[in-house]
């Protein structure tokens, strides 16, 4: 199944965007489903269902169950339990739902899903979420100590401490197959991301941070949508001159330094005058590139064998657009955690590489390149 994640500047018409691209596929033929917290209602049509998040629900639905989980230990401390009406959603309940919704997303029989996102910034953190909370809950209740519960009671009583409750396992495993469900979708080769910008003095900063963001990630950008154009035909002197202004920037998102690659790739959509009134004038902001069956892949983060030569291994890394004084890396085991401007990742090793040593690192035209040296302890030895 075929995944649009669309995003883009706060108010530059994402949700519009979205709708528009959703209902045009619908009327071409395609199975599609909407996923949008914010879109107007659109009119019934066979192929197009849509999708709302509801996190006020979710959050109650997750929390009354979490409470029945741990009821015992409740119990034991003297609490007194939550009742559904009294339950208001806390902040981050809307990130869950999102996800949730990616998740369900990702199932049903329609061929293509478009998924509105939040702005830039919330988008991308959403993104890298799921990898970030997987992460967060191997490292505080390993699976491997699970084995261990049947000798839970004897272990509590040598070490004087208790030890976790099998609910806690429980839930913490239950958490990660949601999650690890969500995150097969983001990293799925069927799932790219569609950016959607106003033309205007800080689309070519809003471009670049999309596409470091999504180049750590590993996601694919495959379209630009420059929204809102002015008539380049006006006779009106004001408008003229707004049109030249905002053209300008439309010309420096195809021609600044480091978005080389999108050009071509970049879908201009013309300003109506008002704001979108029904189905057709959403048919007037529909992208003309229809999204393809698959995406162009996101290039590999490949390992290049240069011990005959210089006794190394290197790592290399594609951030397009990144810059020397933003960059940071640190050697934490078999992660690499990898800072990158407002971004960062903790990226396991490759195999080889865990038995090397980091001995440098340089950046080349958005190639990040890493040199390992083999480890003479670990790597193995030629005969």
């Amino acid at each position: 199944m075929r995944i649009i994640l669309v995003t883009g500047s706060g108010g530059a018409g994402r949700t519009t965007v979205a709708a528009a691209t959703a209902l045009a596929e619908a009327r071409a033929g395609r199975r599609v489903l909407l996923v949008s917290e914010d879109v107007e209602p659109l009119p019934a049509q066979d192929r197009l269902r849509v999708l709302r998040p509801r996190p006020a629900g979710d959050f109650r639905r997750e929390f009354l169950a979490l409470q029945a989980r741990s009821s015992a230990a409740l119990d034991l401390l003297g609490t007194t339990p939550f009742e559904d009406a009294e339950l208001t959603e806390l902040p981050g309940s809307r990130q869950f739902a999102l996800l949730r919704a990616l998740r369900d997303a990702a199932e049903g029989d329609h061929e293509l899903a478009v998924v509105d996102l939040p702005p830039l910034a919330e988008a991308l953190a959403l993104l890298a979420l799921p990898e970030q909370l997987r992460r967060y809950l191997r490292r505080l209740l390993p699976p491997e100590r699970q084995a261990a519960r049947a000798l839970r009671p004897m272990l509590a009583q040598l070490a004087g401490v208790p030890m976790p409750a099998q609910w806690l396992y429980e839930t913490t495993g239950r958490w990660e197959t949601e999650l690890a469900a969500v995150q097969a979708v983001v990293d799925a080769p069927t799932t790219s991301v569609r950016l959607v910008l106003e033309p205007g003095p800080a689309a070519v900063r809003a471009l670049r941070t999309a596409r470091l963001g999504l180049a750590l990630q590993r996601l694919a950008l495959d379209s630009v949508v420059a929204n809102r154009l002015l008539p380049a035909d006006s006779e009106d002197p004001w408008l003229a001159g707004l049109t030249a202004q905002q053209h300008r920037h439309l010309a420096e998102l195809r021609t600044a330094s480091g978005t080389a690659d999108v050009v071509g790739v970049i879908d201009e959509l013309p300003h109506l005058g008002r704001d979108p009134r029904g189905p057709e004038d959403l048919v007037l902001l529909a992208p003309a590139r229809r999204p393809a069956a698959v995406p162009e892949p996101v290039a590999a983060w490949s390992v290049e064998d240069r011990r005959e030569e210089d006794g190394v291994l290197v790592w290399h890394i594609g951030l397009p657009g990144a810059v020397k004084e933003d960059l940071s890396l640190v050697r934490r085991g078999d992660e690499l955690l990898l800072t990158v401007g407002a971004f960062r990742r903790n990226v396991p090793l490759p195999a080889a590489l865990r038995r090397c040593t980091v001995t440098g690192a340089g950046l080349v035209e958005g190639d990040l390149r890493v040199r390992f040296t083999p480890d003479p302890g670990l790597w193995p030895r030629t005969p």
